[in-house]
């Protein structure tokens, strides 16, 4: 992976360069970014800028063997460790090293872009807790007592450290705190707060931004041949989280159907709110079998159609606070969002998204989604102001 197939920012690329040139490389770093924000990728560049026997001035060379063996991800001295569990494959005491292929296979098919929801599922794991467990500690331990095999750096990425098992962490602190020379951990983490504290203390924290409105935009169209238009109204509604960004761009369709839920549902919400009992009037029906269509294709898009709801409230606030610029919505949303500023105000608006955060809630833990939904309709009807 070079720098500049990266999409972060400049100057943080030539801040990891930087500590690369001037021999100031912290032997144990923390890359912390949300989803979505290309940090994976990031990691493996500066590894590989490091390990480059011919590096340039902005980038590794790309055709030494070093950087070859990277784009395989197979150099000796890069060790990768990530969340694994049992599988059908595996059945018994899984590490990191029985699913090396795999993991990596997934990396290249994402193109880098990856989320550990996509690999649970690639597992088949999605419903059990995978961990950076004790075995993968004890392989790095092992490891590094040998020298490295190319006698550069020995590098480890561990992606999502959050995951590291409580029981599996003393083993590393030690390592972590004294490695051998010339050697670099790499830890990836999308939230700070669930690392344990006696990892987070022993590494320099690098935060990566997320992905640019200007970069998703640019990636989407050469990666996926987007029109302009498409890409500029994904970008602006991913929050720098490219990996929905791709899935809104596969999904445009689901995507137009939630914002033709989202009126339907508010505008008969409205209605609601002046005349109760005319359901003719309210589309009651209508919003009734919108309602069992989104429930019918599971529980995942019932709590993305809420999650819609939620950002489309959230941009309305900003629109009331005055701070245009950070709506993040597309053209057809915004001529709605204008529509509906006058009934989601800054005193209902606080009711609107808890509600919302409880449906999510109840429909995580297999409540009765036809209740929910209907559940979630009234409430939300009763406290929408009159427009004025």
């Amino acid at each position: 992976m070079l720098f500049k197939n990266v999409l972060v920012d400049e100057n943080l690329k030539r801040q990891l360069i930087s500590l690369v040139k001037n021999n100031r490389i912290s032997h144990a770093q923390l890359f912390l970014g949300q989803e979505g924000s290309h940090v994976f990728a990031l990691a493996v560049a500066y590894a590989q800028y490091i390990c480059c026997e011919n590096p340039k001035e902005d980038d590794s060379c790309g055709v030494c063997p070093s950087c070859v063996k990277f784009s395989k991800l197979s150099h000796p001295d890069f060790h990768l460790i990530f969340p694994n569990c049992i599988t059908k494959n595996v059945k018994k005491d899984p590490d990191s090293n029985q699913f090396a292929q795999e993991f990596k296979d997934f990396v290249f098919r994402k193109s880098y872009h990856i989320s550990l929801e996509e690999w649970l599922k690639e597992l088949g794991g999605e419903n059990k807790q995978a961990s950076i467990n004790i075995r993968d500690c004890s392989n790095i331990i092992n490891q590094n007592n040998i020298r490295s095999f190319e006698g550069g750096y020995k590098i480890y990425l561990v992606w999502m450290v959050e995951r590291l098992y409580h029981a599996a962490a003393p083993k590393l602190l030690k390592t972590l705190e004294e490695p051998e020379n010339k050697t670099l951990f790499i830890l990836i983490s999308e939230n700070s707060d669930k690392i344990l504290a006696t990892i987070l203390s022993r590494t320099q924290l690098i935060k990566i931004p997320p992905v640019s409105e200007e970069n998703v935009k640019k990636q989407l169209m050469a990666e996926y041949n987007s029109p302009e238009e498409v890409a500029e109204d994904i970008a602006a509604i991913s929050e720098g989280n490219y990996i929905r960004a791709v899935d809104l761009f596969l999904e445009k369709g689901e995507l137009d159907l939630m914002l033709n839920y989202f009126e339907l549902m508010f505008r008969s919400m409205i209605d609601y709110n002046r005349t109760p009992n005319n359901y003719a009037q309210i589309k009651f029906l209508e919003v009734q079998s919108m309602f069992s269509e989104i429930i019918s294709k599971g529980r995942e898009s019932q709590k993305f159609f809420i999650s819609f709801i939620l950002r489309m409230v959230r941009n309305i606030l900003m629109m009331h606070a005055n701070n245009d610029v950070l709506v993040k919505a597309t053209e057809t949303e915004s001529r709605l969002i204008a529509y509906f500023k006058s009934f989601i105000t800054l005193k209902n608006a606080y009711f609107i998204l808890n509600e919302c955060n409880l449906a999510i809630y109840h429909i995580e833990r297999n409540g009765n989604s036809a209740l929910i939904f209907s559940d979630l309709y009234l409430k939300i009807a009763q406290h929408l102001a009159p427009s004025n």
